[in-house]
C-alpha cells in the first residue's frame, strides 16, 4: 500500500475530529499499522507530511461536507429514535396506571359485594372512582356489565352502605333485577356514552350520547308492589282496594302497604289479610330491599311522602293523577291496567329525580360528626323568618367560595324537580328535572339586583346564620319538619346519591312539557286574529 492510498481516509478522519470539536494541535498524528511488505512507521509519517502539500483540498472538502451531512442526518434520526422510545415508554406507564386503577376499582366493589360495604371502603372506592374518572378520558364499558347499559347496582342498590338485614323480615326472596339503557320505546340504536366530555387528541369535545332517554327493563319479574295512597279519601281508598285486589289475582304480586292503610284493609274484609306492612322505623329502613316497585295514589305530596319513606335507594315509582296538579304524576288511575301491566312486563322510560342530603350543625356541635342524620328532600328546603318580625339574615357559601348575604323573608334551596312549586312562585325558573342543577331562589330579598341562580349539582352549599344576626330563621324541608336555627348554626346541602326514578307516561320531556301546559296553563293565550285588511 502506498502513502497515498491511505493518506485521503486520514486526512478526512483528520477533518472529521475537527469538525466534532476535538483539537489536534496543527498536527495529524498518523499510526498505520503495516506488514512485512509496507515502509516503516518513521519513514511512513515522513511520507505523509511530505505528500500533504501535493494532497487536492478542494475535493477532499467535497467529500467532508457529504460525510458532515450524512452524519447529521444519522444524529437527526437517533434523536427522532430516542424521542419516540421516551413517549412510548411514558404512554405504557399510563395505561399500566389505568389498569391498576380499574383492577382496584373492581377489587373494590368485589369485597363490598362478597363481605358489605362499609364506609370506610366506600370512601377508598370513591376516592378511586374518582381518580380514574377525573384522570381517564374513557371508560371501560366493561366494568359496567357488558352491554353498554347501567346496571342497577350502580344506580339503585339493592343495600344502603351501613344498614343490616332484619331477622323479622316478613318476604323472604329476591328483589327483582332490572337495567337501566339509553334507548327510546326500548330502541337501543348506538352504544351507551358514559363520559360528557371526550378528551381525543387533545381537543374537548361534548361526548355524543345515542338517546336523552332512560328506560328501565325488568331482568325478572318483579314480585313485590308498595302502595303509598293520600290519607282521608274514599275515592283513593276504593280505588286501592281496586288495584290491591286486581294484581294479587291477575300477577300474584307480594303486596305491601302502609299500616294506616293495611288497618283500613283488612277491617273493611278479611279477604286483604295477605298484605303486609312494617311496624316500626327499623323494619322501614329495610323497604328497599324487599319492594320492587312503588305505586303512589294521589298527587305530588303523595309522592313526596313515598320518597320521604326511604333515606336510601328507592325503588321505581308509578305515580297516578288523584291529586290537583300533578306535576310528578303522570298515569291516569282509570286505565291502572294497562298502565300496570306495561310498567311490569316491558320495558319503560324514567326520569331520575335528584334529591337534596341536607345537615344541620348547631353552633353547640364541635364537628359535623356529632349532627343529626341527613334529612333527604325530594323538592325544597326553605329557610325563613318564621314568627320574626326582623329580616332573615343569612350568610351563603359555595364549596368554599363566599356567594351572598341574604337579607329578607327567606332562601329556598331547590332542585330541578321542584322548581314548579315553591321555587317557581318566589320567581324562580322551570327547569326540565333532568338538568342536573341546585337552585338558588331568594324569598322577597331586599335588594332589586338579587336574582335567582341555577348552580351545578356538585357544589356544596352552606347556608349559616350569624353570630350577629338579630333573630333567628327556620328550616323546612318539603314543607314539613320544620327545625330552628340560631345564631352560628348553619344548614348544609348538597346532591344525595339516591335519586328518586319515577316511570314516564311517554318520556321525560314530553311529560314534563304536559305538566307545565296542563298544571300553570303556561303561555296560554288567545291566538292573534287575522281579520285585518286583504293584501
Amino acid at each position: 500500500m502506498t502513502a497515498g492510498a491511505w493518506l485521503v481516509p486520514l486526512l478526512a478522519l483528520n477533518y472529521c475530529l475537527v469538525w466534532m470539536g476535538i483539537d489536534c494541535d496543527g498536527r495529524t498524528n498518523l499510526s498505520v499499522a503495516t506488514s512485512d511488505q509496507t515502509l516503516g512507521s518513521s519513514e511512513s509519517e515522513r511520507a505523509a507530511y511530505a505528500f500533504l502539500p501535493q494532497t487536492p483540498i478542494k475535493s477532499t472538502d467535497e467529500h467532508l461536507v457529504e460525510f458532515s451531512e450524512a452524519m447529521r442526518a444519522v444524529a437527526k434520526t437517533l434523536r427522532q429514535v430516542a424521542e419516540g422510545k421516551a413517549a412510548a415508554q411514558a404512554e405504557a406507564a399510563e395505561w399500566k396506571r389505568k389498569y391498576e386503577l380499574e383492577k382496584a376499582v373492581k377489587a373494590h366493589k368485589h369485597h363490598s359485594v362478597t363481605k358489605g360495604c362499609s364506609n370506610c371502603d366506600k370512601d377508598k372506592l370513591e376516592q378511586l372512582a374518582s381518580r380514574l374518572t377525573l384522570e381517564t378520558p374513557s371508560v371501560d364499558p366493561t366494568s359496567c356489565c357488558g352491554n353498554h347499559e347501567i346496571c342497577s347496582r350502580q344506580i339503585l342498590q339493592d343495600e344502603c352502605p351501613g344498614t343490616s338485614k332484619n331477622l323479622h323480615d316478613k318476604i323472604v326472596g329476591r328483589k327483582a333485577p332490572f337495567k337501566l339503557s339509553w334507548g327510546c320505546n326500548g330502541d337501543n340504536n348506538g352504544q351507551h356514552k358514559h363520559d360528557f366530555v371526550s378528551f381525543e387528541k387533545g381537543d374537548i369535545t361534548t361526548a355524543e350520547r345515542s338517546n336523552k332517554q332512560i328506560l328501565l327493563k325488568w331482568e325478572s319479574p318483579p314480585q313485590t308492589v308498595l302502595f303509598v295512597t293520600k290519607p282521608n279519601s274514599n275515592s283513593v281508598h276504593i280505588l286501592c282496594a281496586e288495584m290491591v285486589r286486581w294484581l294479587k289475582e291477575h300477577n300474584n304480586i307480594n303486596i305491601f302497604v302502609e299500616p294506616r292503610v293495611s288497618r283500613e284493609l283488612v277491617t273493611e274484609d278479611s279477604y286483604f289479610n295477605f298484605i303486609e306492612t312494617w311496624d316500626d322505623d327499623e323494619e322501614m329502613k329495610t323497604l328497599h330491599t324487599k319492594v320492587d316497585l312503588i305505586v303512589t295514589l294521589g298527587g305530588d305530596g303523595t309522592v313526596l311522602w313515598a320518597a320521604s319513606l326511604f333515606k336510601g335507594p328507592v325503588p321505581p315509582v308509578v305515580a297516578f293523577s288523584l291529586g290537583s296538579l300533578g306535576f310528578m304524576t303522570p298515569f291516569s288511575s282509570e286505565l291502572y291496567r294497562e298502565c300496570l301491566d306495561h310498567v311490569l312486563k316491558r320495558p319503560f322510560g324514567i326520569t331520575l329525580r335528584s334529591r337534596l342530603q341536607c345537615h344541620v350543625i348547631c353552633d353547640s356541635a364541635k364537628n359535623e360528626v356529632e349532627t343529626e342524620e341527613p334529612i333527604l328532600v325530594l323538592n325544597e328546603v326553605t329557610i325563613d323568618r318564621g314568627m320574626s318580625s326582623y329580616l332573615t339574615y343569612l350568610e351563603c357559601y359555595c364549596d368554599s367560595s363566599f356567594v351572598t348575604r341574604v337579607q329578607g323573608d327567606g332562601l329556598i334551596i331547590s332542585t330541578t324537580s321542584g322548581s314548579t312549586a315553591y321555587s317557581l312562585a318566589a320567581g324562580g325558573s322551570m327547569v326540565h328535572p333532568q338538568v342536573p342543577g341546585i337552585l338558588f331562589t331568594p324569598i322577597c330579598p331586599h335588594s332589586l339586583s338579587f336574582r335567582p341562580l341555577i348552580l351545578p349539582e356538585y357544589v356544596t352549599l352552606r347556608v349559616q346564620v350569624p353570630i350577629n344576626s338579630r333573630g333567628q330563621a327556620w328550616a323546612s324541608f318539603d314543607g314539613k319538619g320544620r327545625k330552628q336555627l340560631g345564631p352560628g348554626d348553619a344548614l348544609i346541602c348538597s346532591i344525595s346519591p339516591w335519586p328518586v326514578p319515577t316511570a314516564c307516561l311517554v318520556d321525560s320531556t314530553t311529560d314534563f312539557l304536559r305538566s307545565i301546559h296542563e298544571g300553570l296553563h303556561w303561555n296560554l293565550r288567545k291566538s292573534q286574529s287575522f281579520d285585518g285588511p286583504a293584501a
